[in-house]
């Protein structure tokens, strides 16, 4: 799996900075995603690619199916060193739990199945993947209500069990994330929503920051090119003009803005150019004139979900989803 001229190129891991979890785990604020419908057949050793590079934080749910592709990565990884890789404690790593086990009595079956289809004994974050219950994710009409306080028991009982040493919930909204803390006693460690310069979650990121619950953006360059992306970020003339005057790439200005936010961000690329030009957001800073033209970019969501509204569901609307931050 390993490529003498990967090593060459990678010599030195460029180290990337990490933020403390309030479990006091640290994780890496730039992380690798696997979440796609076109992933390469040499997923493994692209993502070993991305840990000889330096990423060191692996994103991956039951949904993707690229949970055994983290696997051989990580396994080469750890056998082989990569990237200064001396064992698997030097990797962190995620996944989700997919909808049909999101209901009390499946959370801690769901992990295992998991960690088996991923080879490890634990996962640094273990995720609620959406607020949404469904026996059937292919079938509407199996879609039932979110026992939000039954799954979180259940996610609470595998960080106790040592499975998970953080948990978190994604796409979970700011009303949501105000009820969960409510009742949690286990409090989420992170929030992973939709969030880039075409989508800033202000309201999201408030009651995480009140909270100490980290927010980890997914699409940060908009998923432009997926069946639901958008453009707003990646053909936007304002990250045009800032990116062309600083000589970087809209992208890495993107990804410079969420890490100047305070904002973690997980980046989805297979392309190992763009991998390496990610990473090189770390030691250069946005002018506030920069972020001033950025404000002015227009707001919408992308990722709608609207696969999880139905007239005879638990929510009928998207703005029952959301709770209105659409």
């Amino acid at each position: 799996m390993a490529a003498a001229d990967d090593d060459q190129h990678a010599a030195v891991a460029t180290a990337i900075p990490c933020v403390t979890l309030n479990t006091g785990h640290a994780m890496p604020v730039l992380g690798f995603g696997t979440g796609s419908s076109r992933a390469p057949a040499d997923l493994p050793d692209t993502i070993l690619h991305a840990v000889r590079l330096g990423y060191r934080h692996l994103d991956t749910a039951a949904m993707y199916g690229t949970e055994p592709a983290v696997a051989a990565a990580v396994a080469e990884a750890v056998r082989s060193g990569a990237g200064g890789v001396r064992s698997r404690d030097d990797l962190f790593v995620s996944s989700k739990l997919w909808i049909p086990d999101a209901r009390p009595g499946r959370v801690v079956p769901a992990l295992r199945d998991s960690l088996a289809r991923l080879g490890l004994d634990y996962l640094d974050l273990f995720l609620v993947h959406w607020p949404v219950a469904a026996v059937n994710p292919a079938d509407k009409a199996t879609l039932a209500e979110f026992d939000m306080e039954g799954v979180w028991r259940g996610m609470e009982e595998c960080h106790r069990l040592g499975l998970a040493r953080s948990v978190g919930v994604s796409n979970f909204s700011a009303a949501k994330m105000e009820r969960l803390l409510a009742l949690a006693a286990v409090p989420p460690a992170v929030n992973q929503v939709e969030l880039n310069v075409g989508w800033r979650q202000e309201k999201v990121r408030e009651v995480c920051a009140r909270h100490g619950v980290v927010v980890a953006a997914y699409s940060p360059l908009g998923a432009y090119g997926a069946s639901w992306g958008s453009d707003a970020v990646m053909h936007s003339g304002v990250m045009q003009r800032i990116a062309t005057a600083k000589g970087k790439t809209v992208a890495q200005v993107a990804l410079r803005w969420l890490y100047e936010q305070g904002v973690c961000l997980v980046a989805r690329s297979f392309n190992r150019e763009r991998l390496k030009e990610n990473m090189e957001i770390f030691d250069w800073e946005l002018s506030d004139e920069d972020k001033g033209m950025m404000v002015t970019i227009p707001q919408k969501r992308a990722c709608q979900g609207e696969f999880f509204v139905s007239p005879d569901g638990p929510y009928k609307s998207l703005e029952e989803l959301w709770d209105g931050e659409i």
